[in-house]
């Protein structure tokens, strides 16, 4: 009473006086329907987390735990396992997995089973339904038969090998099926988790409607084709990477099937009807045969290893320069010589080493291009019903020739330095010029000419001589390989004084990279943890260079005298 009292002599205050005033304050609206979106009371149901967040946690101490790609997301992970709260999985949607809760129409009672009660006409079931993560961490056993642990997909799939999944829903899902795996079957319900980034647009932004930056990928495909898309999609990031979408990239990815179609085309033309029980690898091989059979034991040596560690975007690198130079720019041209040749046994060998390494290439390119590599192979002397299910290429030692490696890396060197002479001088393959090499040792000179046909092949020489006392011309053109010097007698084509600022050039980079070589081979540190044939490949190096930078110092020492 007495407060009400002194509550109306309050408004009977003459100096006090009530005011109306606008205030805007921010309301939250749905995204979608655009409702005002207002804070709502009501009964929820939670799962008390602390116990399968500890498991969960504990987990990644042990030998077998999830291991993450890259395993800076691990961090991500523990941080909201070790900060966790209840989780509320009730849901007030028209959709999803019913609560299995049942409320007794006269009691109150509340009924939680797997099944409804037996007297169900007086109880009703919560017309919430489960979170969609609550269900989602369901999926790596309840679709292999769980819970009924003795089924055949149960027993032999679980736990999976790996999940690849965006670094956006690492809480949202990953944890969440760890914590539940744990939970109900006692393991971890894969061994690999894979990080992947966005796809962003070509400026780095989220693709959204609002920006209208989003890309169609049924249009990308209708114009570059389904495996143009998925090798970009799939090589073009490392590991947790953002990727940027590119139509440029799509582009050159597209490109890069016409070569290998357009290769394919080539080989398919010349198989002259083989079938693959004609297949005959243990004839007398060219220099050209045991290199690419080489650099393909290599390359599947090297796709597997990084595949292994989901290095997509390096086995893609490794494919494409495979791929393109060595198959494509190399051994094709220089099969072109048996193929068109008399010798029908060298045409054989070389059919056999074409169709194998072609067979080994598109197995190890079909999970990035499977149309492509389906139909090429299907073409190809093959032994199976598809290339899906034929088994992963695997190096075979006596495959591996280390000398005719060297061999042909001596050759193409040779060749390109003698393409790039003539094209700084616009002097065109046709045109023939005459060719000197001068080499270190007798060993190198017997080399390149027992591989004389491969020389004279692609340099187009009108005058060939090979030796270790053949003396440079004054107006020539030089260069400096690996264990020989390359000379082109140009006369009237060059300008000394050009030449020399040339050679000069050559020398300064030269000298970097011995520079480059020695500092590394300084480096305690570099010595004490670099595996052996790591810090023999770095001596081999510098020893490559120094030769190199001391034939460049001399040629230019005789173009000054």
């Amino acid at each position: 009473m007495n407060a009400a009292k002194n509550s109306s002599k309050i408004f009977r205050n003459p100096a006090f006086s009530l005011k109306s005033k606008t205030i805007c304050i921010p309301v939250g609206h749905s995204e979608r329907s655009g409702a005002v979106v207002e804070p709502y009371l009501s009964t929820q149901w939670f799962v008390k987390m602390q116990p399968l967040a500890d498991a969960a946690v504990d987990l990644q101490a042990k030998e077998e735990k999830v291991h993450f790609v890259p395993d800076r997301f691990e961090k991500t992970y523990l941080h909201w396992m070790e900060n966790i709260r209840d989780w509320c999985i009730s849901r007030q949607l028209w959709w999803g997995h019913r609560i299995p809760a049942w409320y007794h129409k006269e009691t109150k009672e509340v009924y939680v089973g797997l099944e409804a009660p037996e007297d169900s006409e007086n109880w009703e079931q919560d017309s919430d339904v489960l979170d969609t993560w609550f269900s989602s961490a369901l999926w790596p056993f309840s679709t292999m038969g769980w819970p009924d642990e003795n089924a055949e997909d149960f027993k032999r799939y679980y736990s999976t090998d790996v999940l690849v999944t965006g670094y956006d829903i690492i809480f949202f899902w990953v944890s969440r099926m760890i914590f539940q795996g744990l939970e109900f079957t006692g393991e971890r319900p894969f061994k690999d988790v894979l990080i992947h980034g966005l796809i962003r647009d070509e400026q780095g932004r989220k693709m959204s409607k609002s920006l209208g930056n989003g890309v169609d990928p049924m249009d990308v495909i209708d114009k570059y084709g389904a495996d143009s898309l998925r090798y970009f999609l799939a090589t073009g990031s490392s590991p947790g990477q953002d990727l940027r979408f590119s139509y440029e990239k799509v582009e050159s990815t597209w490109n890069f099937a016409n070569k290998i179609w357009n290769a394919s085309r080539f080989a398919l033309m010349n198989m002259d009807g083989m079938t693959y029980d004609e297949l005959d690898l243990s004839g007398e091989k060219s220099v050209a045969d045991k290199w690419i059979l080489t650099r393909l034991n290599e390359t599947i040596e090297d796709v597997t290893q990084l595949a292994d560690r989901y290095e997509f975007g390096e086995v893609g690198r490794h494919l494409y320069n495979f791929i393109w130079d060595d198959v494509c720019d190399w051994y094709i041209e220089m099969a072109k010589l048996p193929l068109y040749g008399e010798d029908e046994a060298a045409k054989k060998t070389t059919r056999s080493v074409l169709a194998y390494v072609l067979d080994q290439t598109m197995r190890l390119l079909h999970p990035f291009m499977p149309f492509l590599t389906e139909e090429i192979w299907q073409h190809l002397p093959h032994e199976g019903e598809s290339i899906t299910i034929s088994s992963w290429p695997v190096p075979v030692p006596e495959h591996t020739d280390k000398e005719a490696a060297a061999d042909m890396k001596l050759l193409v060197e040779l060749i390109r330095s003698v393409r790039n002479i003539r094209s700084e001088v616009n002097t065109p393959m046709s045109k023939q010029v005459e060719l000197y090499i001068k080499t270190s040792t007798e060993d190198i000179a017997g080399r390149l000419e027992k591989n004389r046909s491969y020389v004279e092949r692609f340099t187009n020489p009108s005058t060939l001589k090979i030796g270790t006392d053949i003396a440079a011309a004054d107006k020539a053109m030089t260069a400096v390989v690996t264990g020989a010097e390359v000379i082109l007698p140009l006369e009237g084509l060059i300008n000394i004084d050009e030449e020399i600022a040339r050679l000069q050039k050559e020398f300064d980079k030269l000298t970097k990279e011995v520079e480059r070589v020695q500092k590394k081979l300084g480096n305690e540190g570099f010595i004490k943890k670099a595996p052996e044939h790591v810090i023999e490949e770095e001596r081999g190096k510098e020893k490559d260079y120094t030769a190199k930078r001391e034939a460049v110092r001399q040629r230019i020492a005789e173009l000054k005298g």
